[in-house]
């Protein structure tokens, strides 16, 4: 999952919302320096990761995009995951969509000062464009997938792949309430 999802499995504490994003940003298992909180963070983000990495379905599912999008199937799944989970928010959450992002985004750390400003530079920009508020739309979607592929190194089928989200709708939405099931059970039972 990507931004959104990890969001989501942080439930409903904004602190830990932080962390886990700053998952993405920390490589390497030394991570002790850091408060308790991302600690914690960063060990959901990557629980997370591995989780959906290693599901079943999204294994097929990471299988059968392989011929669309080479390389870059694994991404675009997340990609896509993130789009469904917005698009069907409110069968997921009960704070309205904006009213949750909108929450996130005013929320103030108290642990600012531990974060490193290439994160910090991460966020302001999140805050600033709102790129999660178009997920829920193919805009939203054909958006991300262009600004993911001008992250990656090599050229890649990744800006075309809300086209082949169109394409394969109903096997990658019915995967992705499989996965939701399972993953609810697994994050947000505890």
């Amino acid at each position: 999952m990507n931004f959104l999802g990890h969001l989501y499995f942080s439930g409903t504490d904004k602190e830990l919302m932080l962390a886990n994003l700053f998952g993405d940003f920390v490589r390497g298992s030394k991570h002790g320096h850091f408060p308790e909180v991302i600690q914690k963070g960063i060990k959901l983000h990557r629980s997370i990761d591995f989780y959906i990495d290693n599901h079943p379905l999204v294994k097929e599912l990471k299988y059968d995009l392989m011929s669309e999008l080479p390389k870059v199937g694994p991404v675009g799944v997340d990609l896509f995951f993130d789009h469904l989970l917005a698009r069907n928010w409110a069968d997921f959450h009960p704070t309205e969509y904006t009213s949750f992002l909108n929450d996130f985004y005013t929320h103030e750390s108290d642990f600012i000062d531990h974060y490193p400003l290439t994160f910090l530079d991460f966020m302001n920009k999140l805050r600033e464009h709102q790129w999660m508020n178009h997920y829920p739309t193919k805009y939203g979607l054909m958006k991300s997938c262009e600004g993911v592929a001008k992250r990656i190194s090599f050229e890649t089928k990744l800006p075309i792949a809300h086209l082949v989200f169109d394409e394969m709708e109903t096997q990658i939405e019915e995967v992705f309430h499989r996965f939701m099931s399972d993953a609810k059970r697994e994050f947000l039972s505890q």
